[in-house]
């Protein structure tokens, strides 16, 4: 069976949303919360270089708001990585790394194109 791992905080929505389909649909998968297991082994660098900033950091979180407007406006994937390493809050949540690749954000049809199902929702 192919390793699936969800990456997110067990707090957030989203995330409570993208478990609760996996779950529904008999998927099995590893989950790693940023604030409870950490940064280590988190392939950051992987994303940033793959998918760009843009894509990796949610720009309608609070944590990216709380950011000063130089931050924002000299953003670039070297700052993203340290950043987002220090608060994790700004990834966009969950990201979901299995066999058929990497997916940001939740949406039922886009999990079951990425995991091969049919979707139950």
């Amino acid at each position: 069976m192919a390793r699936i791992t969800v990456y997110g905080i067990k707090n957030c929505d989203t995330v409570k949303k993208a478990r609760k389909w996996l779950e529904t649909n008999g998927v099995n998968y590893h989950f790693h919360d940023f604030r409870e297991d950490g940064m280590e082994g988190v392939p950051l660098q992987q994303w940033l270089d793959s998918f760009g900033w843009e894509q990796v950091l949610n720009r309608r979180s609070t944590s990216w708001r709380a950011l000063s407007g130089e931050q924002q406006a000299s953003m670039d994937n070297a700052a993203a990585a340290s950043i987002a390493r220090k608060t994790p809050t700004l990834i966009k949540r969950p990201v979901t790394v299995s066999a058929g690749g990497v997916q940001f954000g939740f949406q039922a049809s886009a999990f079951a194109d990425l995991l091969g199902r049919q979707s139950s929702q």
